[in-house]
């Protein structure tokens, strides 16, 4: 306990000085470069993303999530989860290269260049705001292209669990959002912070690679922070965020050690932050934090973890009956009996918490998943094979 204390009040110190050095790497940071010399020439690069941007328009004609674009296959699109192909030939490595990469910003085709992979955001005026991911596989170019929602979503038209609105009423804390990919995290995310935004008059600052969902300024004033365009890295922004006196802090993903340790520490000194793990339940989102640690930092990682976090959501989509999706989430509020087992690494008994707190909002995935099935929106079966725990899944299927 007194190492975790030692390294949070230094960590603070360093934030209270003003940190010469961190300044000085922002200064220096490869930000966006708007010179000439390295550009796409403006007309080439619209002519160029023609092709992309007519893809595009015909994923939101048919109410698609995801374009898909690999060597060899057609154009694809998702609808509810599903794929199919566009009527048009097989694309080459080349073909998906010289549509979507003079689509993207120049921070993003240097990222490409020099590491083969980079995510961007792609606005194509009159059809919508696109969440671009050029990466490389087998040697070729390949792209995955998510269509964006115009407005934040309201958090009541997601069917989370009730208590999710009171998370958006947490005065500090860590409050974590899990679930594979593709399972609406980050839709959730900007759901919570609209939910504040119409609400509370507070400074909330989200830091995001690519920014997502825009918000304007309703009741709140909104920052957000694109990584390579307004800071270099998670890192970087989330230290300068703490020196912009915001009351909610948004980071999209945790994707390395210091921006969790520098989360845990806003957390903990009176900051309300919100996250995304790719985990599928809270026991596994604690333990891939404290793991991406040196061994002998886990145990310091798990007393902060203790202390700092305030919730943890995860959540999956199943398809509907009759198509779209719908979400089922589980959520530990977490309490005196759940910091103890985190502090003492018993995270197989964080699951009996969540039946313990359940008048204060606590759900289990079991039972979301069973209402969900009784109330005809999904298969049974459907719903029965996401259940981590099979026999609690059918005592709320029938009821008991």
């Amino acid at each position: 306990m007194a190492e975790s204390e030692e390294d949070l009040n230094a960590l603070i110190r360093e934030l209270n000085e003003g940190g010469t050095a961190t300044a000085s790497r922002r200064s220096s940071a490869p930000v966006e470069d708007t010179s000439a010399a390295a550009a796409i020439p403006e007309a080439a690069s619209a002519a160029a993303s023609v092709r992309l941007d007519r893809w595009l328009e015909q994923l939101v004609a048919r109410k698609g999530s995801d374009l898909l674009l690999v060597a060899g296959a057609p154009p694809s699109i998702r609808t509810d989860g599903r794929i199919a192909p566009l009527s048009e030939p097989p694309l080459s490595g080349e073909e998906i290269e010289e549509a979507v990469l003079p689509g993207l910003p120049r921070h993003a085709r240097t990222q490409y260049r020099e590491a083969g992979i980079a995510d961007a955001s792609h606005r194509v005026p009159g059809v919508g705001r696109f969440r671009v991911n050029l990466h490389r596989e087998r040697g070729r170019a390949a792209a995955t292209v998510r269509a964006l929602p115009t407005q934040p979503p309201r958090l009541a038209s997601l069917g989370l669990p009730p208590g999710a609105e009171g998370l958006t009423r947490l005065p500090r804390g860590l409050v974590l959002v899990g679930g594979p990919t593709g399972s609406g995290k980050t839709t959730t995310l900007a759901a919570l912070v609209e939910e504040i935004n119409r609400r509370d008059a507070r400074h909330v600052v989200t830091i995001e690679d690519p920014i997502e969902y825009e918000h304007p300024h309703r009741t709140s004033l909104i920052e957000q922070v694109e990584i390579g365009i307004d800071a270099p890295d998670f890192p970087t922004a989330l230290r300068a965020a703490l020196r912009q006196a915001p009351d909610v802090i948004v980071v999209g993903e945790m994707r390395d050690t210091e921006t969790m340790r520098i989360a845990l520490a806003a957390a903990e000194t009176g900051h309300l932050v919100f996250s995304t793990v790719h985990t599928t339940d809270a026991a596994s989102a604690v333990s891939r934090i404290a793991d991406s640690f040196p061994a002998e930092r886990q145990n310091t990682i798990r007393q902060e973890l203790s202390m700092g976090l305030a919730a943890l959501l995860t959540q999956t989509l199943l398809p509907r009956k009759g198509g779209g999706r719908a979400a089922a989430a589980e959520l530990l509020l977490v309490t005196y009996g759940a910091r103890q087992h985190i502090r003492k690494n018993a995270l197989q008994h964080l699951h009996q918490e969540i039946a313990l707190t359940r008048k204060q909002g606590s759900v289990t995935l079991e039972e979301s998943l069973a209402r969900l099935a009784k109330e005809g929106v999904v298969e049974v079966e459907e719903a029965r094979a996401r259940a981590n725990h099979p026999e609690e899944f059918e005592n709320y299927l029938r009821g008991a």
